[in-house]
């Protein structure tokens, strides 16, 4: 079980941009596979982007080429760059990771941190 702080979410306009880092704590950070992900209300929680121990990367449909994921193994932080900020972005935004390098979906947590709450807005 991962324990993670997510910080980074806010208010921002449409068009705009975001760094939001998770930090985790207790763990081999290095040899675990991370995720970012998203709930909007009413939605179910998706993916939005993982990076495994290897720094290879994945990212949802919805967002690529608008947000770059990438991690700081002497940091103990995985990071989620997000540009060109659209309304439908709106979110709380949770990071996870497995132990095993590789990056799950969203159903294979039971624990999850508090998040932070991304709102894309005019």
């Amino acid at each position: 079980q991962v324990q993670v702080v997510e910080s980074g979410g806010g208010l921002v306009q449409p068009g705009g941009s975001l760094r939001l880092s998770c930090a985790a704590s207790g763990i081999a950070f290095s040899a675990y596979g991370m995720g970012w992900y998203r709930q909007a209300p009413g939605k179910q929680r998706e993916l939005v982007a993982g990076i495994t121990s290897g720094e290879s990367t994945v990212y949802g449909d919805s967002v690529k080429g608008r947000f770059t994921i990438s991690r700081d193994n002497a940091k103990n932080t995985v990071y989620l760059q997000m540009n060109s900020l659209k309304p439908e972005d709106t979110a709380v935004y949770y990071c996870n990771g497995d132990p095993r390098g590789l990056i799950r979906a969203p159903g294979y947590f039971e624990v999850w941190g508090q998040g932070t709450l991304v709102t894309v807005s005019s």
